[in-house]
């Protein structure tokens, strides 16, 4: 599908093209890079070019497709013992559970098989917007993190959700147990960059990119020693509640690389999962809410060592909307 644009005074290219189509500032710049943006019939890579009057604008936008796999055998191999749970499906969105210890897509350094690949291998059709690795990919969780995520199945549906992004009208809250109770419900705003001394990790640093996160207490374990949080992020930093529950000097259970130290050497993962999603459907315009069932192994803690009643009551989906109040 192709567009033209007629330039009616002079402007930016980037900027142009954000007010003659709805993408997000990221998707434009995909499709300059992607060479897909041509000025008087040329292509131009040049985000910053500046457009004169009555310069013609073409923009293709590639058709979302069924895309292969790397190698079916490996990919079913890497994915066994992975369940990936449907949560939602019509022909714009999938709504998913995403299992902890799986990576969303392909980077260099990942080696096993991925959502991304999941997705392919069961032939879903994916938006081609981020590109041959990020194919249908609108928001990301860390490897470790298990939960909710939305996936685009078509171009339009993908730009919709991006701008959601943007606006904050599309989020997600979390829930994670963490070592030590937290005093208070508390908003975070410090700056995240990569840690200077080990690039695994993320840290606050004064040049870092704005972060700003929200944490509220939902109950504290029998034994008094840990706590049961929900999590509500504004920004959307690699390793965010990470970083920010360390600088209260608090640790998810089992994050061993963010300063985690215990006995509970049994953990082999950190309870960090992502279990609410709200958006609006970018097609029918309809508001959505989506809850992702915690994973076995975190639900067995908590019933190990929580009130489950109380947990049951506290983790209602009204309940945890109306626990970040204090952030209005």
């Amino acid at each position: 599908m192709d567009k033209f644009f007629i330039v009616q005074e002079t402007n930016r290219l980037d900027k142009f093209l954000s007010s003659k189509i709805d993408a997000s500032r990221n998707q434009i710049e995909q499709l300059i890079n992607k060479e897909y943006v041509k000025v008087d019939g040329k292509t131009c890579i040049k985000r910053g070019l500046k457009l004169k009057q009555n310069q013609e604008v073409e923009v293709h936008f590639p058709e979302a497709e069924i895309n292969p796999v790397k190698d079916k055998t490996f990919v079913k191999e890497s994915l066994e013992g992975k369940n990936i749970e449907i949560i939602y499906e019509d022909e714009y969105i999938l709504v998913v559970n995403k299992p902890y210890n799986l990576t969303v897509h392909d980077a260099p350094s990942v080696k096993d098989a991925t959502l991304v690949d999941w997705l392919k291998l069961n032939n879903f059709s994916l938006s081609t917007i981020s590109g041959e690795e990020r194919h249908g990919i609108v928001h990301r969780l860390d490897k470790g993190t298990s939960g909710v995520m939305v996936i685009a199945k078509t171009n339009e549906a993908h730009t919709g959700l991006s701008k959601q992004l943007e606006d904050k009208s599309m989020g997600r809250y979390y829930l994670a147990i963490i070592d030590l109770p937290l005093k208070d419900d508390v908003i975070i705003e410090k700056p995240i960059a990569r840690n200077p001394n080990n690039r695994l990790k993320m840290s606050i640093e004064e040049n870092g990119k704005n972060a700003k996160s929200a944490f509220s207490k939902l109950c504290t374990s029998n034994n008094d020693k840990y706590d049961l949080i929900a999590c509500k992020l504004f920004t959307g930093r690699t390793h965010q509640i990470r970083v920010h529950l360390g600088s209260m000097n608090r640790h998810i259970l089992g994050d061993n690389l963010y300063g985690f130290k215990g006995e509970l050497n049994k953990i082999n993962r950190f309870y960090l999962h992502a279990y609410n999603l709200y958006l609006i459907h970018p097609i029918t315009k309809e508001k959505m809410s989506f809850t992702a069932k915690l994973s076995d192994d975190m639900h067995d803690f908590l019933t190990n060592n929580f009130n489950m009643e109380l947990v049951n009551d506290k983790i209602d989906e009204a309940n945890i909307i109306k626990c970040f109040n204090f952030t209005s």
